[in-house]
């Protein structure tokens, strides 16, 4: 915008001086190119005020008229006039305008010669046409590049927003899965450890060292946390994990079916859900007995955890445990089900698609 605007002044102060140097004798003539010179150079330093640029073009306007007056030799100042008329004014008023000049145009070469031929007429037309048509596609290319420059901005700002989103959404997915880290393994252990030693006897050997076990597991969990390593209770196979920790809870182990190697993420889950499961037989079943079943079938894996203890009504308690254990399973695409009742136990039942 800038070079137009510096290229129209340079093709107005070069038809400006070509005028004058073809004046010869009149003094008034060259009197009124120096005055439209310097009006038109005061109008420069006028920036970007609206009001005072209107009356500037008018002035400019004015002189420019009164020149054709005396002489044509300042006629075709006409053309940047064309331009700045449509450059200042609104396209409603600029189009008026550019037929006033170019009427003033043919009206002082008229003046001026014995008779006013076609090309006096059509040179000022093509000129006033080629500046308005030439406006008009600059004024539509300036929008466009205004209204992509606008769906850029746009753009950039809903992507910075959704990598925002995303960032949050990634900060609480992880806490979620601390959460259920830590819920059904440090916290259960150390949930396991006050059971036992406020159960303890007088002679409490026995509990001590299961409080140990408890306390030797929870340390080993914790590391795991600290140095991001594959969960220790997977050094082995699942079943090996799920033994041990049934013995370890004193629930019933079953495997039905023929093993096959799930994914990481799968043993895991199931590892979890058995820990927060068993876990929550122990500190709330009050149960005599407790048994855990692992199914392999040919496109899922299921896992039973059923107990006699005291049951409960699933539609109106549930706690963070059970919270966890059904988001694991929606993690993998897989389903929970609760059964129980007050005084008939509780089962729950995990089945996990296989990939």
């Amino acid at each position: 915008m800038r070079t137009l605007r510096a290229g129209l002044h340079g093709v107005f102060y070069v038809l400006l001086a070509i005028g004058l140097t073809r004046v010869s004798g009149s003094w008034a003539a060259l009197s009124g190119g120096a005055l439209l010179g310097a009006v038109y150079t005061a109008g420069l330093t006028l920036g970007r005020r609206r009001t005072a640029s209107l009356v500037w073009l008018a002035a400019v306007v004015v002189v420019w008229t009164l020149l054709g007056v005396l002489t044509t030799d300042f006629v075709w100042l006409a053309f940047p006039l064309f331009f700045l008329c449509m450059h200042l004014l609104p396209p409603r008023a600029g189009v008026p305008a550019v037929i006033a000049v170019t009427a003033v145009t043919v009206g002082t070469l008229a003046a001026h010669g014995p008779a006013l031929n076609p090309a006096q007429v059509v040179g000022p037309a093509i000129g006033a046409m080629a500046a308005v048509l030439m406006v008009t596609g600059y004024a539509a290319l300036y929008r466009e590049s205004e209204r992509r420059r606008s769906l850029i901005d746009e753009l950039t700002r809903t992507r910075a927003e959704l990598a925002e989103t995303q960032h949050e959404a990634g900060v609480l997915a992880e806490r979620q899965r601390l959460a259920r880290e830590i819920h059904d393994t440090l916290a259960q252990g150390l949930s396991s450890i006050v059971l036992l030693l406020r159960a303890a006897p007088p002679d409490p050997a026995g509990y001590v060292e299961e409080a140990m076990r408890a306390a030797e597991d929870n340390l080993a969990e914790a590391r795991r946390f600290v140095h991001a390593l594959t969960p220790p209770g997977l050094d082995g196979s699942l079943e090996e994990a799920l033994r041990r920790l049934c013995s370890r809870e004193g629930a019933a182990f079953q495997l039905d079916g023929e093993p096959y190697t799930l994914p990481r993420r799968a043993e895991v889950a199931l590892l979890r859900i058995a820990q927060g499961g068993l876990a929550n037989v122990s500190r709330h079943a009050e149960a005599a007995r407790a048994a855990l079943t692992l199914t392999y079938m040919e496109d899922e894996v299921a896992m039973d955890i059923v107990d006699d203890g005291r049951g409960f009504d699933p539609l109106t308690r549930s706690g963070n445990g059970l919270g966890f254990i059904r988001d694991r399973a929606a993690e993998l695409g897989g389903a929970v089900t609760v059964e129980s009742a007050p005084g008939l136990g509780t089962a729950l039942a995990v089945t996990l698609p296989v990939p």
